[in-house]
């Protein structure tokens, strides 16, 4: 059986990746979505990430600004042209070649669920690909008309979403998860 690729996503209701100004999470993260990160974080798996999330995150194990230990023991696949080995990050291997092309190859192969973290760029380019299984995408109760940042579907194609899985989190985050399928264009009525 091939692995499974899952998009995850946090986003505000008007499809922001984040506000400046506001806190991380928009300071909504509450005890049940953190058990839920911690229960989904122990299921094997290998991130993918382009430079600019590596970056942040390698940062973040550097200075110990987030606790984030739990991905530090996490294999990573780091897809970048401008980053150079050695990587800082433990368990971080550097790919300069196709993302593509290594994520379809990875997806043949080895054992576990293959899973993004941030990477906007990479997340378009593997479901433009079809080879996304599942997109999971958390929806913070906050619209940032004014102060939104990272546009989370800009560039992307059309997709069609079949819900297979919901659920509420602390009352007020709503986790949505789907199977993606890429439209090459509005559907038929």
């Amino acid at each position: 059986m091939a692995r499974q690729l899952m998009v995850d996503v946090i986003t505000s209701l008007d499809g922001f990746g984040s506000a400046q100004g506001w806190p991380g999470l928009w300071g909504l993260g509450g005890p049940e979505y953190f058990a839920w990160l911690a229960q989904d974080g122990k299921q094997a798996r290998t991130l993918l990430m382009g430079a600019t999330t590596y970056r942040l995150f390698a940062d973040f194990a550097a200075t110990g600004e987030e606790d984030i230990d739990e991905l530090t023991e996490v294999p990573k696949v780091v897809f970048s042209s401008t980053l150079r080995e050695p990587l800082s990050w433990a368990n971080s291997v550097l790919v300069a070649g196709d993302a593509v092309e290594e994520v379809r190859s990875m997806k043949k192969q080895g054992e576990g669920q293959l899973r993004t973290i941030g990477s906007a760029t990479l997340c378009r380019s593997l479901l433009r690909a079809g080879l996304v299984d599942r997109y999971r995408v958390v929806v913070f109760p906050v619209v940032n008309g004014a102060t939104g940042a990272d546009r989370v579907y800009d560039g992307w194609p059309d997709v069609a979403l079949e819900l297979v899985e919901s659920k509420t989190l602390d009352g007020r985050l709503q986790l949505l998860e789907y199977v993606p399928t890429v439209l090459d264009g509005p559907p038929s009525t």
